[in-house]
């Protein structure tokens, strides 16, 4: 179904996540995936795209903008954090790493951009989708999802070593045939957005099919389908799958 965002999950905890693209010579661009510590509570184990909850800092740092201009800077906050990128980012040579130092010691993104003489460009994330799936009563997540191209002049990715220990750059064909020969985990949201971004040979034209699907908020559903139950997305938002046997699917 689509969810009335006027009427949201209660409780659901705002997110938001990034998906990275780097163009390929000759063939489909790769994505950022992150793999889950397998400590962590929520998807251990997983590859997810870069991202994780909205927190207060990034509320004030938006101003005005309210729960999307958060989610945006939660976005390019989390993208920094966990992959040493500065997506939606201007800073200064030689601050970078400074700056994913003082967010990983506690320091608020604010006060810590400030610091290095930094600026936001939230405007630069395309938004793509927003999920909200109430498969656990006790942490539904409601996540914000955008994309952006990989900067020409980007540093190597690196991993954060706490909330993941792994990262790679793949197309989102060859994440899913991963998944599909049981060497990589991918939870039920994750892969239908792979599945579409599968779809696209060039951020572009990502970008352009964004555009061409104004984000509605996406609450998946059981559906009993022949003795069989299937977790189930509404049509015509973009993805070419919008079922799954629920036995398959992997939920977080």
């Amino acid at each position: 179904m689509i969810c009335d965002v006027t009427d949201p999950v209660p409780g659901a905890i705002p997110a938001a996540t990034l998906i990275v693209l780097c163009a390929t010579p000759g063939g489909p661009p790769a994505v950022l995936m992150v793999q889950r510590s397998r400590a962590m509570a929520f998807a251990a184990g997983a590859l997810v795209f870069p991202g994780g909850r909205v927190d207060p800092g990034d509320r004030l740092l938006a101003g005005t903008a309210g729960d999307e201009g958060a989610a945006r800077v939660a976005a390019i906050r989390e993208t920094l954090e966990e992959a040493g990128l500065a997506i939606g980012l201007d800073l200064p040579a030689g601050t970078l790493e400074p700056l994913r130092a003082a967010l990983s010691a506690g320091e608020p993104f604010g006060r810590a951009l400030a610091a290095v003489g930094g600026t936001l460009h939230p405007e630069r994330l395309v938004p793509f989708a927003r999920w909200i799936p109430p498969h656990r009563e006790s942490r539904v997540f409601d996540t914000r999802f955008y994309l952006a191209a990989l900067p020409v002049d980007a540093p190597p990715a690196s991993v954060d070593g706490t909330e993941n220990d792994r990262l790679l750059w793949a197309s989102a064909r060859d994440v899913l045939a991963e998944a599909d020969a049981g060497r990589a985990s991918v939870i039920f949201p994750t892969r239908r957005n792979l599945e579409r971004l599968a779809l696209f040979d060039s951020h572009a034209a990502a970008v352009a099919d964004a555009l061409a699907h104004p984000v509605a908020t996406i609450c998946p559903w059981i559906e009993d389908r022949d003795g069989e139950r299937w977790l189930c997305i509404a049509e015509g938002l973009g993805y070419p799958v919008t079922a799954e046997r629920e036995a398959s699917a992997l939920r977080g």
